[in-house]
């Protein structure tokens, strides 16, 4: 399918709004679910490890929010890039700092709601919130293809004519009707002769008035069932290569190396990289960090500096020297280190520098949607998003609970962000040997050597005269 030429403006700058205005009231609470981890560990006393679930799932996978908030994220890219192309760099970073100033805004704001109102008061609030992305969605208007219009509702006669897209023999109207004429014969057959004992009967029925208006309604009800039942097949079978087509495009998708290795990039990086967000507040608690300290936030730091990270790595991406694909790599292999380095962290002011580090680098979420797009291309974009943000979720999942019990094993956090960093730069590292060319194709744009030439000096025969 095509979609019609990007107007790189126009509309679509509402749609940047409602979309920032979307992942601010979506993934703001989520996203700083670290205030609210620490309470969590007072209220239920469990291990870090188990209460970390919580958060967990409630910013990845299998609950109803995180169900809501998959989807709404797909569908704020998707759109955003169907309605810029030369700035859609600029458009994914303005629509994704959403999300960050939505984690630094509801840092606060969670705390504050939990002195005043205690926890269950401060969900409740924080869900009645949620409710206005129903306003921000009414303004999103996907654009049509540029060769088709839009779906009209169609008479249920006139369907069956719509769906017969295959190439396979279907049996019409009227041998439908004739199997439903011999079963029905059939059945009369058995009753006139369970009365009568007489296989003639049959005929005697046609010379009532009553039994004719009755053979007329039945030929309406057998011709209405089986027009139904011919829509049917041909609806199911519809159904059936709709889902074969998926299927064989999702097996196309992951043929592309780079979108394999993709994959389990994001995935890995979700493991290793969502921990800081939910797990730093507690982090500084167990350094011994005091509260006096604290000037602002963790979690705060790494939503406002995620967004300034989104913003500018947005812009990087639209300039044309710029390879998205190795700035996406290069921002996980940093990343990874930054990870490493939270164990030596032991005061609040390492510890806010490290925030911040982790936070910009985080803010490559922005150009996430703009590697996958040139990957895969605008048509398959909401297909193979909607399978990477699947995985991302799951990494968002694990990632947390598998630091908390690494910190129950050890008592400590060092081996548990040694784990995250190693994950982060596998999948660096794995994205970045896709990326490469390979040698056989090196050797394939290599121009041939041209033949050499030896140019030899003849002597003149006059000069020996």
């Amino acid at each position: 399918m095509e979609y019609k030429k990007s107007p790189d403006g126009g509309w679509g700058w509402v749609i940047v709004f409602v979309s920032f205005c979307t992942q601010f009231l979506c993934y703001g609470s989520p996203l700083a679910v670290g205030v609210l981890y620490v309470e969590w560990l007072d209220a239920f006393g469990e291990g870090k490890g188990k209460t970390a679930w919580v958060g967990s799932l409630a910013s990845g996978v299998g609950l109803l929010a995180s169900l809501g908030c998959g989807l709404l994220y797909t569908a704020t890219v998707t759109i955003t890039c169907q309605y810029f192309d030369s700035r859609r760099g600029l458009a994914l970073g303005l629509i994704s700092t959403g999300s960050s100033v939505g984690l630094f805004i509801y840092a606060a704001l969670q705390r504050l709601l939990i002195d005043l109102y205690g926890l269950d008061g401060c969900l409740l609030i924080v869900g009645a919130l949620a409710l206005n992305i129903l306003a921000c969605g009414s303004l999103m208007r996907p654009l049509q293809s540029s060769d088709c219009p839009l779906p009209e509702k169609t008479a249920l006669e006139n369907i069956p004519d719509r769906y017969s897209i295959y190439n396979e023999k279907e049996k019409n109207l009227e041998e439908n009707i004739n199997i439903l004429e011999k079963s029905y014969s059939g059945e009369e057959t058995c009753k006139s002769t369970l009365a009568n004992g007489d296989w003639k009967s049959d005929s005697l029925l046609h010379q009532n008035p009553t039994t004719a208006a009755q053979t007329k309604e039945t030929e309406t009800y057998k011709k209405k069932v089986a027009e139904r039942t011919y829509f049917c097949k041909q609806l199911a079978k519809r159904k059936w290569q709709l889902y074969k087509n998926y299927c064989g495009e999702t097996v196309a998708l992951f043929k592309n190396k780079v979108f394999s290795a993709l994959f389990i990039a994001i995935f890995l990086f979700d493991i290793g990289g969502f921990p800081p967000s939910l797990l730093m507040e507690d982090v500084a608690r167990s350094s011994n960090v005091k509260e006096e300290e604290f000037l602002m936030p963790l979690i705060s730091i790494i939503g406002i500096m995620t967004a300034v990270g989104k913003l500018l790595l947005g812009i990087l991406a639209d300039f044309k020297w710029i390879n998205t694909l190795y700035l996406y790599v290069a921002t996980l292999i940093i990343m990874s280190l930054a990870l490493c380095a939270i164990p030596f962290a032991k005061s609040y002011v390492t510890l806010a520098l490290l925030s911040g580090i982790l936070g910009f680098l985080t803010g490559n979420w922005s150009i996430f949607p703009y590697v996958t797009t040139k990957t895969v291309g605008i048509e398959k974009l909401a297909h193979a998003y909607g399978i990477l943000m699947f995985f991302a979720g799951l990494g968002n999942s694990l990632g947390p609970p598998i630091v908390g019990w690494f910190y129950d094993w050890t008592q400590t956090y060092d081996i548990a962000f040694y784990f995250s960093g190693f994950c982060v730069l596998l999948g660096g590292l794995i994205l970045l040997l896709a990326a490469l060319p390979s040698c056989d194709t090196c050797k394939k744009q290599l121009p041939k050597p041209a033949p050499t030439t030896f140019l030899y000096k003849v002597a003149s025969n006059s000069s020996n005269v």
